[in-house]
């Protein structure tokens, strides 16, 4: 039996959200296939996700000096260390997420900023930082509205990439990613990737 944790990344509903309807297609595959298997959803539009503002930067001052807590700086503190606890507990990992801007959602970046902790999963060592996350499978579920897999739009992709790289960093290094692109174009081509996007999910619920 195993922990997937599923990270949705949309504040839109399911029926109007492309990515959340192909993580929603895979996870009903994969549950047929998988049936001991416990999913656990995070939904960041639905949580309370702590930013990094003055309380957060305050308790890692007094953590540091051993001094006690604010209440709201308590409850930031307990919050970041259950979503730390529960993406550490996951043995496998699921992100779906549009491509906004070039990049991603920012209630994404607040949930990386909440879990990638030093001493928690990862620590800087003489020879550069070492990820302390026991390595798991990470499958990105993305949606975007244009082309920028390849050709000289490539270089304007700072979702993927950086969402490799952070996990990386943590140690999080088995990821696999599906990327259904060009939906804004015409429905042709959004039809055309929707269903690329599907036979690839399917191809993937027997060994993910």
């Amino acid at each position: 039996m195993a922990n997937v944790l599923y990270v949705k990344v949309n504040p839109k509903r399911d029926e109007e959200s492309q990515s959340a309807q192909l993580a929603n297609y895979f996870l009903e595959l994969y549950k047929e296939n998988n049936k001991g298997d416990v999913i656990d959803k995070l939904d960041l539009y639905e949580s309370e996700i702590p930013f990094l503002d003055v309380d957060v930067f305050s308790v890692w001052g007094k953590f540091a000096s051993q001094t006690t807590l604010t209440k709201t700086e308590q409850e930031k503190a307990d919050q970041m260390d259950k979503l730390t606890n529960q993406f550490l507990k996951a043995d496998k990992l699921i992100f779906a997420a549009p491509f906004w801007n070039l990049s991603y959602p920012p209630m994404l970046k607040a949930y990386i900023d909440t879990i990638c902790i030093a001493g928690k999963t990862f620590k800087y060592t003489d020879k550069g930082p070492v990820g302390l996350v026991s390595d798991k499978p990470l499958l990105l579920i993305e949606t975007r509205g244009g082309f920028y897999s390849e050709g000289p739009t490539a270089e304007l992709e700072n979702s993927q990439r950086y969402l490799r790289t952070i996990m990386g960093f943590m140690g999080v290094k088995n990821f696999t990613s599906v990327i259904a692109e060009n939906l804004d174009v015409n429905e042709e081509h959004q039809q055309k990737s929707i269903e690329l996007a599907k036979k690839q999910l399917k191809d993937l619920t027997n060994h993910f």
